[in-house]
């Protein structure tokens, strides 16, 4: 289940962008190549986020999709689930092109608190004696 290393890592930069205050909505842009999963990428930031600014926040995912150019008969087309097969003549040579990022468009604030009033006793990342927390 890769879906909780991408989501690890998206917390980690909605962390960033928060800079404390708490989170109520993150938005994530990946491409089709990443072949995520969108209800394990969910679970897992649920889980990881527990304990966070992140706790409870809505995680919505957006899946790019990848270019798919057949070298056989040179069809191209977008592909959200690219199976790696040309969709006109069935020919398995194809290229894929872009669909494989992965991008935190937006987070959504909590408009009613402070950077004081979300910090969560016990973050794991504060714990670690990390200079960029709060005293």
């Amino acid at each position: 289940m890769h879906e909780f290393g991408i989501a690890e890592a998206v917390l980690e930069t909605v962390e960033h962008r928060a800079d404390g205050r708490r989170v109520r909505r993150a938005r994530v842009r990946a491409g089709a190549l990443l072949r995520i999963a969108p209800a394990a990428l969910d679970q897992a930031f649920c889980l990881a986020a527990a304990g966070t600014v992140a706790e409870g926040a809505t995680l919505d995912l957006v899946i790019e999709p990848a270019r798919l150019i057949c070298r056989g008969c040179g069809h191209s087309a977008l592909c959200a689930d690219p199976l790696m097969i040309c969709g006109l003549c069935g020919g398995i040579d194809v290229d894929a092109e872009g669909g494989d990022s992965l991008v935190l468009e937006s987070i959504q604030l909590d408009p009613d608190t402070t950077a004081e009033e979300s910090h969560v006793p016990g973050h794991p990342r504060r714990d670690r004696g990390d200079p960029a927390g709060p005293d």
